[in-house]
Protein backbone atom coordinates (compact mmCIF):
# COMPACT_ATOMS: atom_id res chain seq x y z
CA UNK A 1 0.00 0.00 0.00
CA UNK A 2 1.07 3.49 -0.74
CA UNK A 3 0.86 6.73 1.38
CA UNK A 4 -1.87 8.53 1.12
CA UNK A 5 0.66 11.80 1.08
CA UNK A 6 3.35 11.49 -0.71
CA UNK A 7 2.79 7.73 -2.39
CA UNK A 8 5.66 6.10 -1.04
CA UNK A 9 5.93 2.25 -0.30
CA UNK A 10 8.04 3.07 3.01
CA UNK A 11 5.18 2.56 5.01
CA UNK A 12 4.89 0.96 9.12
CA UNK A 13 2.55 -0.35 11.49
CA UNK A 14 3.64 0.87 15.04
CA UNK A 15 1.20 0.04 18.23
CA UNK A 16 0.78 3.28 20.08
CA UNK A 17 -1.01 4.86 22.97
CA UNK A 18 -3.43 8.36 22.11
CA UNK A 19 -4.99 9.88 24.77
CA UNK A 20 -7.52 12.85 23.61
CA UNK A 21 -8.25 15.39 25.18
CA UNK A 22 -11.53 18.14 24.95
CA UNK A 23 -10.88 21.74 24.52
CA UNK A 24 -11.87 24.58 26.61
CA UNK A 25 -12.03 25.64 30.24
CA UNK A 26 -14.98 23.92 31.31
CA UNK A 27 -13.63 20.87 30.23
CA UNK A 28 -12.01 19.54 33.28
CA UNK A 29 -14.43 17.31 34.14
CA UNK A 30 -14.92 15.79 30.70
CA UNK A 31 -12.42 12.72 31.05
CA UNK A 32 -10.24 12.11 28.12
CA UNK A 33 -10.53 9.34 25.97
CA UNK A 34 -7.82 6.76 25.87
CA UNK A 35 -7.16 4.59 22.54
CA UNK A 36 -4.78 2.10 21.56
CA UNK A 37 -4.59 1.88 17.86
CA UNK A 38 -1.83 0.92 15.46
CA UNK A 39 -0.15 3.63 13.53
CA UNK A 40 0.31 3.21 9.64
CA UNK A 41 3.38 5.53 9.75
CA UNK A 42 5.14 6.49 6.15
CA UNK A 43 8.92 6.49 6.77
CA UNK A 44 9.61 9.23 4.18
CA UNK A 45 7.38 11.67 5.08
CA UNK A 46 5.74 11.55 8.44
CA UNK A 47 2.37 11.31 7.21
CA UNK A 48 0.57 8.75 9.76
CA UNK A 49 -3.18 7.55 10.24
CA UNK A 50 -4.92 5.41 12.58
CA UNK A 51 -8.59 3.89 12.77
CA UNK A 52 -10.31 4.51 16.33
CA UNK A 53 -12.49 1.30 17.56
CA UNK A 54 -16.10 1.55 17.79
CA UNK A 55 -16.65 2.26 21.99
CA UNK A 56 -13.46 5.41 21.31
CA UNK A 57 -15.49 6.43 18.86
CA UNK A 58 -18.95 6.65 20.51
CA UNK A 59 -17.14 7.83 23.58
CA UNK A 60 -16.42 10.92 21.17
CA UNK A 61 -19.52 11.12 19.71
CA UNK A 62 -21.66 11.34 22.01
CA UNK A 63 -19.28 13.99 24.22
CA UNK A 64 -19.84 16.15 21.01
CA UNK A 65 -23.83 16.18 21.56
CA UNK A 66 -23.41 16.96 25.17
CA UNK A 67 -21.64 19.75 23.99
CA UNK A 68 -24.09 20.99 21.54
CA UNK A 69 -26.18 20.87 24.22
Amino acid sequence: MSCKSCQSGSQKTFQSEINIHFRGINKPSEPAVWTFPNLNICLDCGFAEFELAEAELHQLAESKRLESH
